[in-house]
């Protein structure tokens, strides 16, 4: 039987987790994000390991983990490009869209499936395609 982190495939070589892990909270912030909706985007860590990814204790780091904080960033950077004002672009989230079934866009990215996350990427990134 393989050990645990044996089964969780870590970040490759080049990718520093703590970093993107900053990078994460400082977006859950700039969004004003509860804990529970910062949780709920990376895919549900046990609480305990949330705590210490967010006291900076990111000792490992799944690989889903950083694809979810990829798909954030991603989301984050291009609302800073489709809005110039910032208060407008971090409160898109949080505003109803009918493209996500008048769901707002955070909540469609917490329905738990990275493929959530990619769908609001996805989502932004055609919107902001002329400007690309």
């Amino acid at each position: 039987m393989l050990q645990t982190q044996e089964r969780i495939r870590l970040a490759p070589q080049g990718i520093d987790p703590a970093a993107a892990l900053r990078g994460f909270f400082a977006i859950v912030q700039a969004w004003g994000l509860s804990a529970e909706d910062a949780r709920a985007l990376l895919g549900a860590p046990a609480e305990r390991t949330f705590y210490a990814w967010r006291a900076g204790n990111a000792v490992r780091v799944p690989m889903d983990t950083l694809r979810r904080i990829g798909y954030v960033a991603g989301i984050y950077k291009a609302l800073e490009l489709v809005y110039s004002d910032p208060h407008l672009a971090d409160d898109w989230i949080k505003r109803p869209n009918r493209a996500f079934g008048d769901q707002t866009p955070l909540q469609r990215m917490r329905a738990g499936d990275v493929t959530d996350l990619a769908a609001v990427r996805g989502y932004l990134d055609a919107a902001r395609a002329p400007w690309s």
